[in-house]
Formats: structure tokens, sequence, C-alpha cells
């Protein structure tokens, strides 16, 4: 039986938080560990760090943040963005981190879940989708901070990852990133059918009724949000007792 795990998401451009609406028009919001241990203290049961421009400067920039974070943060924490290599994972785990997500490196070379899975375990590596819909029952796979096309359709993809060793898939439907209005069950419904790996759902939550549909419509494991936490117009608290009230089956508050 699965437990549903909420798992605030944190995107970072420096060291700002930052949020836009479709991966674009990036602002800044504050300080990420300040909404770290706040989300922490109200009872998130993971965290999730993604390095928004590493790719551009083809490292993840967040070494030192983690570093901080994980003084005043005890869940696990998921850093992703810019990681290439078992050398570039090997810096961020000693930061901190529970788990790494990889997305561009990997669709550039598959491999890396393999060698990565092979070294850590697959249960700390993630695969970060950032899926857009092309036609009505195809997605396909950006990169780059949803920026770039691959040709690379989302289910196909989660099928080769899953055979290679990869633990997690964080899946983001960029056409409903920062838009609040829900998620896109379409696409979950299809992609866990194909995958016994945990899936995250991430892009659209913007009231209660979108984590109770996700939750009732698809077979996700956990749901990511951000906007609707950052700009207060939902608390983990009021999520949590929601979630709890129509009789999902949620982790226990800090239950690792």
């Amino acid at each position: 039986m699965r437990k549903i795990r909420i798992i605030p998401r944190l995107d970072i451009k420096g060291k700002n938080l930052i949020k836009g609406v479709q991966l674009e028009g990036l602002r800044v919001i504050g300080d990420p560990n300040q909404f770290a241990k706040k989300y922490y203290q109200e009872g998130a049961d993971e965290l999730l760090y993604m390095d928004a421009v590493a790719s551009l400067y083809g490292r993840n920039n967040l070494k030192e943040l983690i570093t901080k974070a994980v003084k005043d943060v005890f869940i696990p924490i998921t850093v992703g963005g810019g990681i290439r290599s078992v050398e570039d994972a090997y810096n961020i785990f000693r930061a901190g981190a529970d788990k790494v997500a990889i997305n561009t490196a990997a669709v550039k070379s598959p491999n890396l879940i393999k060698d990565l899975s092979e070294e850590f375990g697959s249960q700390s590596i993630v695969l970060s989708i950032e899926a857009k819909k092309i036609d009505e029952n195809n997605w396909e796979v950006f990169v780059e901070n949803g920026r770039e096309k691959t040709g690379i359709s989302v289910f196909d993809w989660i099928g080769k990852a899953t055979n290679l060793g990869v633990g997690e898939i964080l899946l983001t439907s960029v056409d409903h990133e920062g838009t609040k209005k829900g998620f896109d069950i379409n696409l979950l419904n299809e992609a866990t059918k194909l995958t016994n790996v945990p899936i995250i759902s991430s892009g659209g939550m913007g009231k209660l009724e979108d984590f109770l549909n996700v939750i009732k419509k698809s077979k996700v494991d956990a749901v990511s949000m951000a906007s609707v936490l950052h700009y207060n117009t939902l608390n983990l608290s009021s999520i949590r007792s929601y979630g709890l009230s129509n009789n999902l089956d949620l982790r226990e508050f800090n239950e690792t």
C-alpha cells in the first residue's frame, strides 16, 4: 500500500528561490533555506531543490546551500540540475543530499542512470522528466529547464530509464507548471501504467481539490508543489488535514 508523500519544490537561481509559469518568467521569491525550514516544520515529507540554471553554467551550484540546509532540515532532500557524472553526484551527496535528480545529462547519456544506480543504489537516483504535450496522447521530453525539444517520447523514456535502474521519477508537466490549474492526470495515468518505479507528480497544484484529484485519479506516489506554498495560497498543514479528511493514505508527519 502506497503512502503518499508531500514534497515542496524549491527552484533555485543563484542564491534565490524563484518561481515561474511553464518554467518561464522566473520571479525571485526569497531565501530558499528559510522556506525549506518552514516547510520542514510544517510537516513536509521531503524537499526537492532544483538548480534552474545549472545547465547554462554546466554545473550544479547548490552544494553550499544544501550544506546549510541540512543543519535545520531533517527530512530527505533531493537535489537536481547540472549533475553530469558520478563525481558531480558525490559532491551533492557529501553536502548532505539524500537523492540526486538528473534530466539533461541522462537524455544525452542514458548510461549515466546505470552508472549512478550502481554506484549509489537506485533508491537515491531520481529521473526528472519535463513533459510537453504534442498531441492528444503523446508527450515529448524537454530538457534545459523546458527550453529544448528532444524528439523523445515521454513514455519510451520512462520504459528505458526503468530498465537502466532509475529509482524514482519526477514527472513535471511543463504545460501545467505554475498555472495552478491542476495536474495533467492523463499524462500521469499513462506514465504509471509503464513502470513500478514511484512517480512524483509535479506541475499544476492550485487548490486542495487538485491534491485530492491527482491521488484519487492516478497512481502517483508523491505530490510536488511550489507556487501554492511559496505564495501562501495553501499551507502544508491544511493540505495534509484535507487529505486525511478525505481518507487519503498519507505518510505520517515527519515519518521517514
